[in-house]
Order: C-alpha cells, then structure tokens, then sequence
C-alpha cells in the first residue's frame, strides 16, 4: 500500500548506543538503514552516543570538577552524540546513499531550560522535512535539544528515545521503531528469570508501569510522550534479523491479558513514622517535607488509628533513603510522634496488566502464590493495572520466580 503521496512510509528508527558502539557496528547500521530506505521508505534516524561515551565524559567532568556545572556538562555529552551522528552518515554516505546530519537544535527540538533534564516544548522538523524531499537518509542527534536561550540542552539519561518519539510525532510518522540490544520487552528482567518470554504486544500504560515497578525498559519519559501523540512504536534487537520485538500502541481493554509482565525492583527502602498523633494536616506536614526535597514517594500505608495515634510506612527510591529519614526524623519531633525507622533490606514485587480490569480475584492469586512460597507481604498498593507487594530483599528472587509461574508460565 502506498502512502504519504508515493512512498510506502515515514519511518523514524532510533539507534542506542549498544549498537553504535564499534566502527563495524556502525556500518551493519548504516546497511539496515539503507536496507529500510530501498524499500520505499523515507527514513529519520535518531542516534545515542557511542558505546559508555556518556559515562566517560561524565567521568572527565568530574575528575576536574566533583560538581560540574550544568550548562557546561550539556555542552559536553551533547558531543557524544554528534560523533555518532557524523560516524553514521560518513558509513551511509560510503555506501552510495547520501545521508544529513543534525545536532538536535538544527533538527528544532526546542527545550525550556532546565539543564541536564531539559523537556521539549516544542519541535519546528523543517529542516528534516526539507532534507527528506531530496531523497536523503537524515540522521538526528538524541538527547538534546536548544532552549530559548539558545543554549544547547539535554534530556536526561535514555532521553535519545524521547527525541525519536518527539520526532515521530513532529513528522506524523508511520512508525517509530526503537533498537537496542534486545529482542524487546519481556514478562520479567531475563538476567533474573530464563524462563521470561517475550511480549508481542503492550499499550503505554503497561509499560509506564513496568518503568515505575523497576523494570529497564524504556525512558518513562518518552512512553508518556507516546501515549500523549498516540506514537505507535516497536522496541527490537539491532542485530536479530528475525525478531518481531514488542510492539507498544494504544489497546482495547478486552485485548489484554491479565497480567503481561512481573518486575523486582531492589533498589527500594521502607520508612515508618511510629505513633503520629491523627489529626487534620500531619500527613500533610510530613509528605510535604518529602515533596520538597524532591523526594518520589511510592507506596503509602496507615494502619487503624488507636488512641488517636497511627504509624505511617512508605517507600523511597534506596538512594533518597537517607535523606528521606533525615526528615522525616526532624518533622516527627515537630508533630510529637514517638520515634522512626528506615529498613533498607526491602524489595518491591509488582505484577502489571491492562486485562486486570477485567479479572476478578488476581490479587488472591498473587497473594496465594507468595504464600505457598513462604514470602509475607510487609505492604500492598494496587491501581487498575497492577499489584505491588513489598516483601523481604532476599525473598525478591523466589516471589518473582512465583508469581511469574503463577500468571505467565501457567
């Protein structure tokens, strides 16, 4: 079928830095892309910096300087993605095809202006768009963009998956397919689990979750992006010259299954605030401190009041632990409650599923499945499309390995 006024299709393909990270690589690349373009696509290609030149130059920066500015430091690793993009077009260009490269701020990606961590506001693909009309391959720097200042700016770590998603978006794209060194998103972390499969088909709200339950999959950012522009995309191996990967859109409630995926997310701690007088506007004091200091809070429980006092656990990310209990400590004196504690030997065990909206009794199976392991469930948080179990640390593995036989091995 042909489309877009006489080509088969606009594809954006997104290229990390696992498959850019030798010069041979980049050339088994560059064939692909050309491959791609023969077929009668117009094709953007958006790139990562080369193999760990981001953590180098992160390294570089602080052997100088043990806190770098930031404004410099997007000056720096926005290089590393302007190798990759130089690198790539010279391999195209080699191969007979002509090829343009961008930085992202001459592909008008434009950010407000919070360096290192910068959001797109908007992108002007004019440039793209003229240099596609004369039959090139155009190759886009990830992560980075140019804010108003016109000072260069980048969009956090994995943040080159959010420029593809942006791009596709901007170019009304017939699909953005992102490669990594994977065969896509599977039912559980591989490393952890042998037995997880592959997943054919996700929509953006399964994998916001398996983000937030500690799954590496893609930068969370550009899912939501996704999902906001209705940005089809399909997440698959650079190398496999079969794999079909995971593809990620938008689904009905009755296509999903019930539960897709399990993650373990270890890097957790437990906080809990002991005899908080029950009052109007104490959680209020306490999660506002919290908020603050720019701490993420997950799950939240508050057990029965008694004797009008009542004890408040909740979960941070491990490395805000610290800090976490420092204020907490300080505002648990400043309300009267009696004392704190911080227990860092915690794992958060977490089932997701669009099609749990449409199944009774998933949580009694979790439950019961963690119970004929012999794992107790210190805290519960549960939303339309997944179950969060806080267990002990060194029962994570045995509650995946669980709950994965329960809902996707059976």
């Amino acid at each position: 079928m042909v489309q877009n006024g006489g080509f088969m299709a606009l594809i954006v393909q997104k290229y990390g830095g696992s498959s850019l990270k030798t010069v041979e690589n980049i050339q088994y690349v560059a064939q692909k892309i050309i491959d791609c373009k023969k077929k009668g696509n117009k094709v953007v290609v958006v790139v990562s910096a080369m193999g760990k030149t981001t953590d180098n130059l992160i390294n570089m920066a602080k052997q100088i300087h043990n806190s770098p500015p930031n404004k410099e430091m997007d000056i720096l690793l926005s290089t590393g993605e302007m190798v990759s993009v130089a690198m790539l077009c010279i391999a195209i260009e080699n191969y007979g095809e002509e090829a343009e490269g961008f930085p992202g701020y001459c592909a008008g990606i434009m950010t407000d202006n919070s360096h290192t961590n910068a959001r797109i506001e908007t992108i002007r693909p004019l440039k793209i768009l003229e240099e596609l009309s004369k039959d090139k391959i155009v190759v886009v720097a990830g992560f980075q963009g140019i804010s108003k200042e016109n000072a260069i700016t980048t969009l956090g770590r994995g943040g080159s998956d959010l420029t593809a998603i942006a791009v596709s978006a901007a170019l009304k794209a017939d699909l953005c397919e992102i490669y990594t060194d994977v065969e896509g998103i599977y039912t559980a972390d591989p490393n952890l689990l042998p037995k997880a499969k592959l997943i054919p088909l996700l929509c953006y709200e399964e994998l916001l979750e398996m983000a937030s339950a500690g799954a590496k999959v893609m930068f969370s950012r550009a899912v939501e992006f996704a999902q906001k522009y209705n940005v089809p995309f399909v997440v698959k191996s650079t190398f496999s010259k079969t794999g079909e990967g995971t593809m990620v859109k938008e689904i009905l409630l009755n296509e999903g299954v019930a539960v897709s995926a399990a993650a373990l997310d270890e890097k957790q701690a437990k906080l809990t605030i002991y005899k908080v007088p029950d009052r109007p506007g104490i959680s209020s004091k306490i999660f506002s401190a919290l908020g603050n200091a720019n701490i993420n809070v997950d799950i939240i429980v508050q057990n029965v009041s008694k004797e009008k006092k009542s004890d408040i656990s909740f979960t941070v990310n491990i490395s805000d632990a610290e800090k976490a209990n420092k204020i907490i400590e300080d505002v648990s004196k400043e309300i009267g409650a009696e004392r704190t504690e911080c227990d860092t030997d915690i794992a958060k065990l977490t089932i997701i599923g669009i099609g749990m909206m449409n199944h009774a009794g998933i949580a009694g199976r979790m439950f019961r499945a963690l119970e004929l392991a012999d794992i107790n469930i210190e805290m519960i948080s549960t939303s339309e499309t997944k179950i969060s179990c806080v267990i002990k640390k060194d029962a994570g593995k045995k509650g995946l390995q669980a709950v994965h036989k329960e809902f996707i091995e059976d």
